[in-house]
């Protein structure tokens, strides 16, 4: 038999308005009263049915997070952001892996909100105009945590992705590399993917070097397109003496292709990205890359998100843009 809260009542003697002030944590119950009800909950086993209270306040205080690839480390780290700053706020969270298909994540999208979920967050993956119906039709407020729309007219965190490309390319120029090739995300990514390729492209035109289009291969973000890009690469005659991949898997899918082809990094050819996912410091030689604060992502995305759900006083800019960092480790060379 489910245990109800007129069973917890007739148990501690009290009226059920006071065991749900308890169960609520209003204050106005003496310590005495609230012992007592604690003590018929622990003895019974209730547990409040959320259901029934969101309906009475019309909150649930539930959080869904849609999340492109739960397999992807990087995400993970944004994901315990997200957590931690809900816990802090007493959210709980749906976490729903959409696969970076955009029928799954408009299904996931619509299913989270006929749950009734407090506030959405929306992680990574391209922002299509059917996203952006489903995201202006809700009722409840949505957060892009690191990715964007390009009209940026939903609330966002993320960091300049197009700035941190031009900077980690310039890490390679600034070496006396000329010859760099990028293994580029979906240009059809316009946080990420085009974002990058732009950021290598400004930087090669900011140091007078010659764009060229055999030096770009289209990956996928995973180690796997970062080993086809570098098997290309190395086929070219002259390859590039530098490499930026737009993600740390795939230019760590690009080191192991070099070695195994028996050059070395950063000796023969040298290898910069982005991200910074543990990975970075665990392959030899060490990744320089250029680090994005994932966690800071997830967690100011929650707590932008928290102001929105409960109306406090925010700017009217909700473009969060956070910093960058490079980290040198050992896969870049001076030429």
């Amino acid at each position: 038999m489910t245990v109800t809260i007129y069973d917890v009542a007739r148990e501690a003697g009290v009226s059920m308005a006071t065991v749900s002030r308890v169960v609520n944590n209003n204050p106005n119950v003496k310590p005495q009263t609230r012992k007592k009800v604690f003590e018929a909950i622990e003895r019974l086993g209730y547990r409040p049915n959320a259901v029934a209270r969101g309906l009475a306040s019309k909150k649930t205080t539930t959080v869904g997070v849609v999340i492109p690839d739960i397999s992807n480390s990087i995400f993970a780290e944004v994901a315990r952001g997200i957590e931690d700053i809900a816990n802090m706020y007493h959210y709980n969270i749906i976490l729903c892996n959409a696969d970076k298909k955009k029928e799954k994540e408009i299904r996931v999208i619509n299913t989270l909100l006929e749950k009734q979920v407090d506030g959405l967050l929306f992680m990574g993956g391209v922002v299509t105009d059917e996203h952006i119906q489903a995201f202006r039709t809700s009722s409840v407020p949505v957060v892009l945590c690191g990715t964007k729309d390009e009209a940026s007219s939903i609330p966002s965190v993320d960091i300049d992705h197009e700035r941190a490309a031009y900077d980690a390319v310039q890490v390679l120029i600034a070496q006396g590399h000329r010859d760099i090739g990028m293994i580029s995300g979906t240009l059809e990514d316009p946080a990420n993917g085009f974002a990058r390729y732009q950021g290598y492209k400004k930087a090669l035109e900011a140091a007078n070097i010659p764009m060229r289009e055999n030096f770009v291969r289209i990956g996928n973000y995973r180690y796997e397109s970062g080993i086809e890009a570098t098997k290309y690469f190395l086929e070219l005659n002259p390859h590039p003496t530098a490499i930026f991949s737009a993600t740390d898997e795939m230019a760590i899918g690009a080191i192991h292709t070099i070695q195994d082809s028996g050059l070395k990094v950063p000796d023969d050819i040298s290898v910069i990205s982005v991200d910074n996912i543990r990975m970075a410091s665990m392959v030899r030689p060490l990744l320089t890359t250029v680090a994005q604060p994932m966690y800071d992502i997830g967690a100011v995305s929650m707590r932008l998100l928290t102001k929105l759900m409960n109306k406090e006083a925010t700017t009217d800019n909700h473009q969060v843009v956070l910093p960058h960092e490079i980290i040198q480790r050992n896969s870049v060379a001076h030429l």
